[in-house]
C-alpha cells in the first residue's frame, strides 16, 4: 500500500505507538496515509480504538512475524 509517511513504534510499548502516531498525524494533512510499525501485541486494539475516536481511518492491519503493521489515513 502507498504511503506518505511512516513510522517505526517497534520495541515501543503502549501508550507510546498511539503518542507517536497521534504526533506524527497532526503533522501530515487530511487524505495523507501513515504507514505504522509495532511489536506491542496492545496497540492491535489500540490503533482500532484510536482511529474510531480521533476520526482518521485505518485502513489496514497486518501482522508478519511478530510485528504489526498499520495503515492510518488523516481525516
Amino acid at each position: 500500500m502507498d504511503f506518505d509517511r511512516q513510522l517505526d513504534a517497534r520495541g515501543l510499548n503502549c501508550p507510546l505507538p498511539i503518542l507517536r502516531a497521534k504526533k506524527a498525524l497532526t503533522e501530515m494533512q487530511s487524505g495523507q496515509v501513515l504507514h505504522i510499525l509495532a511489536t506491542d501485541p496492545g496497540s492491535v486494539k489500540d490503533f482500532h480504538a484510536f482511529a474510531r475516536q480521533t476520526g482518521n481511518e485505518l485502513l489496514s492491519t497486518a501482522e508478519i512475524a511478530g510485528e504489526f503493521d498499520f495503515y492510518i489515513k488523516r481525516g
